[in-house]
């Protein structure tokens, strides 16, 4: 007789529905120490259970998955797929909803990576997380010498070029005289806006206090870069170690290099047999366009919700691809935008999704990439 479980998984609890095919039921409440999720495991196995599901409830899931890993088949589900209707509601009858639609097979698993992948993921995530610190971080400095009326990011390209960071060096050590200052500043742009110009915007009113904030604040993004240049040494270890061959793959697409290949490997592992086809890869990225039409109207082709991580990667693949010379995606973006006169940024979502597919082909046949448009023109 099939025996299943439901668990509704919380922060402080996890409330247990073990269902069998007769209907009976055994529900229960238990602590999320780890000796009382052993317990639950002891519970489970006493019981011949044969499929667990739960709720991708925040991270809270994740301890849970790693002690009942092995003892059975186990689902992590979208709460989005077995949300209830309205009305009479509690935790334990959640559980029991979970576990009923395991029982009658109304509900799939989402994809949940190996050790290795999770890993992986966990140094991807953290480069993303350092990204946005490091970018708040400058933009507050920068806000720092406005107060002060140091000017100068208003008369270069980007505040992270060598120029611009030699400068804030300098203040930071306490040199504030504009004459010093502006002998770091690449003669390209003096040329273009002047030297009086360039050297009036480096004359401010620098206190004491402003060079000791930009200070710290100059020593938080060199402690991010660091962190930050660590995970990714780790990353590059691991595909070398343990992936070297579909790292290597992967590398051969246009518009891809080291950075983006390790988040790509992160992201979706190397085994492709949890995506049977291109196209169930490109939907849990969240890169194939929406299906919203009523009444024979079409409402919105939008791309739907999926991994952003791996969505943001594929995304800056496709603006670097595009813009290869010589390959199938720039000239696909060229024959776009320029003859059929379509927006950019939707040519470069489509491109995402053929890099998107091309990563499946090449991890599913283990091969590198292969131009077929250069094939053609030589045949």
């Amino acid at each position: 007789m099939k025996t299943v479980c439901g668990l509704d998984i919380h922060k402080d609890s996890v409330f247990v529905c073990i269902l069998n095919e007769s209907g009976k039921k055994i529900e229960s409440k238990i602590g999320v120490l780890t000796k009382e999720l052993v317990e639950l495991r002891q519970l489970l196995i006493e019981n011949n259970v044969s499929e667990v599901a739960m709720e991708s409830t925040s991270i809270y899931w994740c301890p849970v998955w790693g002690i009942l890993e092995g003892i059975c088949t186990l689902y992590l589900i979208n709460p989005y797929f077995i949300k209830q209707l309205p009305g009479r509601k509690s935790d334990i009858k959640d559980a029991a909803w979970i576990a009923e639609c395991v029982l009658k097979k109304l509900i799939r698993g989402s994809f949940v990576p190996p050790k290795l992948v999770q890993d992986m993921r966990y140094f991807n995530r953290r480069i993303y997380d350092l990204n946005k610190d490091i970018v708040r971080k400058r933009a507050k400095l920068d806000a720092v010498l406005q107060r002060c009326n140091i000017r100068l990011s208003n008369y270069v390209s980007t505040t992270t070029g060598k120029a611009y960071q030699e400068i804030i060096n300098l203040i930071c050590k306490g040199i504030v005289d504009p004459t010093i200052l502006i002998e770091r500043v690449h003669g390209r742009t003096i040329n273009r806006h002047g030297r009086e110009v360039i050297c009036a915007s480096l004359e401010g009113n620098i206190s004491r206090v402003d060079i000791l904030i930009m200070g710290q604040l100059k020593a938080e993004i060199d402690f991010a870069e660091l962190h930050k240049e660590e995970c990714q040494n780790e990353l590059n270890n691991i595909c070398k170690i343990e992936l070297n061959e579909d790292f290597e793959h992967i590398l051969s697409i246009p518009g891809v290099k080291n950075r983006a290949a390790t988040a790509i490997l992160s992201e979706i592992g190397p085994d492709m047999t949890s995506f049977e086809t291109p196209s169930a890869l490109v939907s849990w990225c969240g890169l194939r366009p929406s299906n919203e039409e009523s009444a024979g109207k079409i409402k919105s082709r939008k791309i739907t919700h999926g991994n952003r991580y791996i969505r943001q990667t594929m995304i800056e693949c496709a603006w670097s691809a595009s813009r290869t010379q010589d390959c199938y995606f720039s000239n696909f973006f060229i024959h776009q935008t320029a003859v059929r006169k379509k927006t950019k940024m939707k040519v470069i979502v489509a491109i995402a999704r053929k890099l998107l597919i091309a990563i499946w082909h090449i991890l599913k046949k283990k091969e590198c990439y292969l131009d077929y448009s250069k094939l053609a023109q030589i045949g």
